[in-house]
C-alpha cells in the first residue's frame, strides 16, 4: 500500500457511537449528498441506503427507473463501532473495488468518526475515477470529498440524536 492508495478523515460529533452509527447506516439518504459530485448514476439523483448486515450493500436507487446501482458490499457490521464496505464506481472494471471503513469511537464530546478509504492503487493513473490526480492530489481529493460528506452527517445527526 502506497501514500496514494488511502485516504483517512476524522471528525467528531456531539452523539452516542450507537447513534452516529445508526445516522451512518440507515439515514444515509439524509446526509449523503446529492449531485454528479456525490451520487453513482444520472442524473445523480435518487436514494442511498444500506441493506443492513454483512452481506448487505450499499446502493443508490436511480431517481427515475428505480434500478439499483450497488456501490458494494458489507463485510464488517458492527453497529455503534465499525463499519467495512466495497466501493466501486460505474466506470470500474469487474475487478476493481475499494474498501471504505468506518469506525465509531467514544471521545470526549461524543464519537469520533473515522473514514478510511482504500484500495486506490488499483486503478491507474489515467482512471476516469481520478480526475487527472494522482499521488498527493487525488489523496487530497479524496480527502476533502469525504470531509464534505462526514460533515453533513455530523450535521444531520446532531440534528436527530441524543447527545452523549
Amino acid at each position: 500500500m502506497s501514500a496514494s492508495d488511502s485516504v483517512q478523515v476524522s471528525l467528531e460529533v456531539r452523539v452516542d457511537p450507537d447513534t452516529a452509527f445508526r445516522v451512518f447506516t440507515e439515514d444515509v439518504n439524509s446526509w449523503w449528498k446529492q449531485g454528479a459530485r456525490y451520487r453513482f448514476v444520472a442524473p445523480y439523483r435518487g436514494a442511498m441506503k444500506f441493506l443492513p448486515g454483512v452481506g448487505g450493500k450499499l446502493v443508490h436507487v436511480h431517481a427515475e427507473s428505480k434500478e439499483e446501482f450497488v456501490v458494494g458490499e458489507v463485510s464488517v457490521w458492527e453497529p455503534g463501532s465499525r463499519l467495512v464496505f466495497g466501493w466501486r464506481l460505474p466506470n470500474f472494471e469487474p475487478s476493481q473495488l475499494t474498501e471504505v471503513e468506518v469506525t465509531f469511537e467514544s471521545c470526549s464530546v461524543g464519537t469520533r468518526i473515522t473514514v478510511i478509504h482504500r484500495g486506490w492503487d488499483q486503478l491507474a493513473a489515467d482512471h476516469p475515477a481520478r480526475h487527472g490526480l494522482t499521488g498527493h492530489p487525488f489523496v487530497m481529493s479524496k480527502g476533502q470529498w469525504w470531509a464534505d460528506q462526514i460533515t453533513a452527517l455530523k450535521r444531520v445527526s446532531e440534528s436527530k440524536g441524543p447527545t452523549t
